[in-house]
């Protein structure tokens, strides 16, 4: 069991400048939708200015799911004393538990997310992957509760909800699968000392997903109660699925419509998951449709015998990091890894990538689809791309200040090499 590094708990004093709780509405325009979405007034603590862009793309990625999860879920305890909250996200290719602090105020909860109020701890893989051996998801849920246990007081365990909310990997699954793993997640949480109720674990839909996202977005940027046409559309790239939520000005289909109101305010959201268009999940879809065109054209293999992957750089080593990072529903992946490899070819990869976007574009009943058969509107304002965008900018620019680093200390002079190389710190 792979263990990410636990958000620091640290004892801070609140900043009571800062906070300025506010309410908002989520409706979906849809009336068959569940009743979990409609008619919740959410309250948020106003964010801290001093905030990093690439902090905001953090905490988006790795909080947005577990935030609105409390906000639709909440009681009404006893008003200034400091309670607690716990939320599992059950992602595509790894579990992340979050642990809130919150007090009540006017009868709503407000969430400081700092310093001992939060903390968080990943585990890989995902639950997903535990499709063929249920029981082993046990393992980690009671790793992560554990954890959560450390981070609640004692006494208020039995006052403390938690609840497990799977994602996309999870969706992926037949619903028997999702069944048995999601009866292994109750039974670890009810005896877990917290408070707990078996509805409290589920797998929620792609388009809340989105919403919850551009919720936690918009607010911390400061734009939730302003003009809709000024707000930020979320483009949220998954392991399995990919969310697309924005303030649209078309008139958008039922099954694609979501309303969000902040004070006197009301946002008509575009809101839609692409399942199967996540990073791993796409490129397990991109090899299949490579493997098909080459043996209808009788494309011809690589000197190893393998066929060539144009969006892969040139001399990455699909198959030992593929093998390293992919369990679970992208197990298939970790076998077509072995048959391919890396080329790097931009124009050939931007073809192949168009082709399975487009694919199945003929079958569109709406009146523009840009992938595949459903109902995309045009893109309009500014996008802010989340979760594995930003981890993959993030190593990038780690890239990048390597590369400079060599740059300089290399037109430096040997003697000025030792003294440049500890003038800089790479931020990896």
């Amino acid at each position: 069991m792979r263990r990410s590094q636990p958000r620091p708990r640290t004892k801070t004093k609140p900043d009571k400048s800062n906070m300025d709780p506010v309410k908002f509405q989520i409706r979906s325009s849809n009336r068959s939708s569940s009743s979990s979405s409609s008619n919740s007034i959410y309250t948020l603590t106003k964010p801290n200015p001093k905030h990093t862009k690439s902090n905001l793309l953090l905490t988006v990625a790795s909080t947005a799911t577990a935030l609105a999860f409390l906000f639709v879920f909440y009681s009404l305890l006893t008003p200034g004393s400091l309670r607690y909250s716990v939320v599992i996200d059950g992602g595509s290719t790894g579990t992340r538990i979050h642990v809130f602090g919150y007090r009540i105020e006017s009868g709503k909860p407000v969430f400081e997310f700092k310093g001992a109020n939060y903390a968080s701890l990943k585990l890989h893989p995902g639950l997903s992957s535990f499709a063929g051996d249920p029981e082993g998801a046990s393992v980690a849920l009671r790793e992560l509760v554990e954890f959560a246990k450390g981070r609640v007081p004692k006494g208020v365990w039995r006052e403390t909800e938690v609840r497990l909310m799977a994602t996309a990997g999870m969706r992926l699954l037949e619903g028997r699968a999702q069944e048995k793993i999601l009866g292994v997640a109750r039974r670890v949480l009810r005896g877990s000392g917290f408070l707990f109720r078996d509805e409290w674990a589920s797998v929620i839909s792609g388009s809340d997903e989105g919403v919850y996202a551009w919720v936690v977005a918009n607010f911390a940027l400061g734009s939730l109660g302003g003009d809709p046409v000024k707000t930020t559309g979320i483009v949220e790239l998954g392991g399995a699925s990919a969310q697309v939520t924005f303030v649209s000005r078309e008139t958008v289909p039922a099954e694609f419509s979501r309303t969000v109101s902040f004070g006197n305010v009301s946002y008509n959201l575009y809101s839609h998951s692409f399942l199967h268009f996540g990073q791993n999940a796409a490129h397990e879809k991109l090899w299949g449709s490579l493997v098909s065109r080459d043996r209808n054209s009788a494309v011809e293999p690589t000197r190893e015998g393998k066929h060539a992957d144009p969006c892969a750089p040139k001399g990455y080593n699909l198959d030992t990091i593929t093998q390293k990072h992919l369990t679970g529903f992208l197990a298939g992946e970790s076998k077509l890894a072995a048959s391919f490899e890396a080329v790097g070819n931009y124009s050939e990869c931007r073809s192949a990538a168009l082709t399975i976007l487009q694919e199945g574009n003929d079958k569109c009943s709406y009146q523009h689809c840009s992938i595949g058969s459903t109902f995309t509107p045009k893109l309009q304002g500014r996008f802010l791309a989340t979760e594995n965008f930003f981890y993959t900018s993030k190593v990038l620019s780690s890239l990048i200040n390597v590369f400079m680093l060599l740059m300089y200390v290399n037109s430096s002079g040997p003697t000025r090499k030792h003294h440049s190389a500890h003038a800089f710190t790479l931020r990896m």
